[in-house]
This record gives structure tokens, sequence and C-alpha cells, in this order.
């Protein structure tokens, strides 16, 4: 046995009084961003709600400089995508340089979409040793399970969805947010981390009783019944088809694989108008709603089509309005929000925002609806902000970390429910939500890694 091979000769070096070790800097950055909310609950200052626009890129910088890994895989995977984001990074300053939009849009929206990458970049370029991983793990998985645990209190021992206690007025059912108390879609974004977790954990803790893995599978999967976010569990099942549909070859198993989704289909069809638990997924069945001339369709395309009546210049096709200029989440509501704060900066807006936010409270559906119908959704966001270029950049991000970082089919089936959310709203930009994501795929990348090193050397325990 040779653990040497795993670990930097650095880490023979006594380290010197009140280092932080790159691993533990991470999930510090990581904490900014996923709890927040609760520490506002007891009265830190708002600006807690912006540390990890610093934190984050500063730890990855940090981590890049002080990384000293050996392994050629991982220098490569790390310089790749490193390289992938600076392109994206000239994309949106070029956006802003034909918009006149100022530098904070550039810095906040390019920070809102690529917060992941640089958290997820920071975790693969760490060497990190068997010992380190799994302390590393420890907390990554603690973190998420405390967002379970909160949960749990708050369905049986506050009661917020039955009764007048809950922060920010009364309580209705969708008052089971986590962590993210206080937030419009606290709801959704509990639901996705708590079954998130709970599907990971299933999957990946063979080393954990099956009766406890299913029993955290569970607990993980019903906060989107508790939590009322029902689109959870639809972005989890179109998740699940496009993945088996991309790992099938064959002709044959692919017209299985298709029978099989029809039956589940009808299955499940059948369980919403026979089991109470779904019952609310009957909002969603009403074809008045649906073609192109349905309320569900005007509404949720207006964006696009508001963006497309602003463009000054046929270069806005290839760049956008501008960052922060459109629907996604900076451009919708956050630039409004803090203008008192942003303003000072030089911060930009363009008519677009206020033009959709107005066609929405016009319509029946938008005031009262699901934010499956938003007109406000990720991939528009991106492309009216940064125009086809933009939107291929951030795709080339997107394949590199599918191609060479999600080395599992676990990990891409994370990347899959990260996609699909951007086709219903701005989750992509949800800092907490999206940290969580890149830490399960990096924490996957490096479990993957050290495996394939203690195969190679034939390193046991």
């Amino acid at each position: 046995m040779n653990p040497s091979i795993l670990t930097s000769k650095a880490k023979a070096r006594k380290k010197p009084r009140g280092f932080i070790s790159a691993p533990n800097l991470v999930l510090i950055a990581y904490s900014t961003a996923f709890f927040p909310r609760v520490l506002l609950l007891i009265k830190f200052p708002s600006l807690i709600n912006f540390l990890h626009f610093a934190a984050v890129p500063f730890v990855c910088f940090i981590v890049l400089l002080k990384a000293k890994s050996k392994d050629r895989a991982q220098i490569a995977d790390s310089q790749i995508l490193l390289g992938s984001l600076f392109f994206l990074l000239t994309v949106f300053f070029a956006s802003a340089l034909l918009n006149d939009v100022g530098v904070i849009n550039v810095l906040l929206s390019y920070l809102m979409w690529t917060e992941p990458f640089l958290l997820l970049l920071a975790i693969v370029a760490i060497p990190m040793s068997p010992k380190v991983l799994t302390q590393f793990r420890k907390w990554v998985l603690g973190f998420a399970f405390f967002n379970v645990g909160f949960a749990l209190i708050q369905k049986f021992v506050l009661r917020w969805d039955t009764c007048y206690c809950a922060p920010g007025g009364w309580a209705d059912g969708d008052a089971i947010k986590g962590v993210f108390i206080n937030q419009g879609a606290g709801h959704v974004l509990n639901g996705s981390v708590s079954a998130t977790i709970g599907v990971y954990f299933f999957v990946v803790a063979k080393d954990r009783p099956f009766w406890m893995r299913a029993l955290v599978a569970i607990a993980g999967v019903s906060n989107i019944q508790w939590s009322q976010a029902n689109q959870v569990l639809l972005v989890m099942m179109l998740a699940f088809v496009v993945l088996a549909l991309t790992k099938v070859k064959d002709p044959i198993k692919a017209v299985s694989y298709l029978i099989g989704i029809t039956v589940f289909s009808y299955i499940f069809y059948w369980a919403i108008y026979n089991v109470e638990a779904l019952w609310t997924f009957q909002t969603w069945i009403r074809p008045d709603l649906y073609g192109p001339d349905g309320e569900a369709a005007r509404l949720k395309f207006s964006g696009i089509r508001i963006i497309v009546e602003h463009f000054h210049s046929p270069l806005n096709w290839l760049l956008g309005l501008g960052p922060g200029h459109t629907i996604d989440r900076l451009g919708g509501w956050m630039l409004r929000d803090f203008s008192s704060l942003l303003s000072p900066l030089g911060s930009t807006q363009s008519p677009v925002s206020e033009a959709v936010w107005a066609f929405m409270n016009s319509s029946w559906l938008g005031t009262g609806g699901s934010t499956l119908f938003s007109p406000f959704w990720g991939w528009a966001g991106m492309w009216g902000d940064v125009g086809f270029v933009g939107l291929g950049a951030y795709l080339l991000v997107c394949f590199i970390i599918w191609q060479r970082i999600c080395r599992d089919v676990l990990s891409k089936y994370l990347m899959l429910t990260v996609a699909i959310n951007g086709f219903i709203f701005t989750q992509m930009q949800e800092p907490g939500f999206m940290l969580f994501i890149a830490s399960l795929i990096g924490l996957r990348w490096q479990e993957v890694r050290i495996d394939r090193l203690l195969a190679k050397h034939d390193i046991s325990g």
C-alpha cells in the first residue's frame, strides 16, 4: 500500500496555524448561498444574500492558485472548463458593449449563471485524498439533510402549512420551504433539494442498509407533496425519460423503453384522478390552456415575443439585449428589487421586464397560476440577454461538464433536471439550488476519480 499516490507531497509539511484547507473553503463558499435565508431569520443584515457573489469566485481563484494536482486528467478537465468559462465571459462583455449595459450588470449576470460552474471547477481542481473526500462528503450531504430535517419540522412541528405561523404572512399549502424561507418559489427549491438528496443517497450509499437508504429516499421525495411542489416530480420524471433515451443505442430496446414510458404515463394519469396525494396535478390538465392560442402558451412565450419587439439591430439575434435586460432572474426582479443598492453602482435596466410583468399581471393565469407557465424562464432569459452566441457559449460549458465531469449516470441525471427546470422558471440562477447540484456532481467526480486511482494501483480501503 502506497497512499502517497493519492495525496500531494505537500501534505507531509506542517500547515501554518490558521490555515483553511481548500475543501473547507469550498464548503464555506457553498454555505453562503445555501443558508442566507435562515440567517436572515436570526436578524443577519440583508447583505448576507449577496455574500456568495464574492465568496464563490474568490474561493475558486484561491483553489486554482494553490492546487498542486499531478493527475493529468484532473488538470485537463480543470483547464478546459476554465477556458470555456472565460469564453462565455467575453460574450457577456460583447453583449454589454453592443447594448450599453452597466458593468455591474455584466458581473452579476455572469456570476448568477456561472457560480455553480465556478464551484464545480474548484471541487474538480482539488487533489482530494480518500480521507478528505469522506469528510467533504459528510458536509455536503449534511447540508442537504439539514434542509430535509428543517422541512420536516416546518411540516409536523411548526405546522406552517395549516396555521398562521409561517414567516411572511398567512401559511398556505406551499409554506414548507426548508432553508429557502421567504422565497417566492422556496417550496419548489425545497422539494427539488430534498427529492434530489433522497435519490442521490439511495443510489450512492451502497454501504448503508437498504432500509436506511429507502427511508431517506421516501423522506426526501415526500417533500414534493408536503411542499406542493408538483412540478419537481414532473421534472424528475422527464429527466429520467430523457436519460433513458440517451443511453439506448439498440432500436428494439428504445421501442421497449417508449412502451414502458407510455404505460407508466397512463398509470400516472389514472393515479392523478384516483390517488388523493396527486389530485393537485389536475389543475394542469385543462385542454383550453394549451395550443397556439391557449392562455398557457400565450403567457409562457410572451417574454420571447416582447424581447424580439425590442431588438434594435440584427446583432441582437446574436448577442441579445444585454445582461440583465430581459427575463432572467436579474432583469426580471433583482435589478428592480435592489435598485437602491445597484443603481449607484451603475446598473442599467430595459423596458422589456416591465412589459413582460404588465402582460403577466393582465393574465388570469399569470396572477394565480403555477410557475410552470411563467414567462420568466432560464433558457429564454439566457437567449434574451446574450443571444444565440451567448446561448451557444453557455451550452459549450454544459457540454464540457456533461462529457468530462459527469462520470456516471447519476451526474448526468442531475444535469438533466437542471436543464428541464430551465424551461419552467429561473431555477438555473437560484444559487442555493444550483450550488447544491454542482456540489453533488463535483462530489461524484471526486468519488469516481478516487475509485479509479485505487483500482489502478490496487490499493484497498
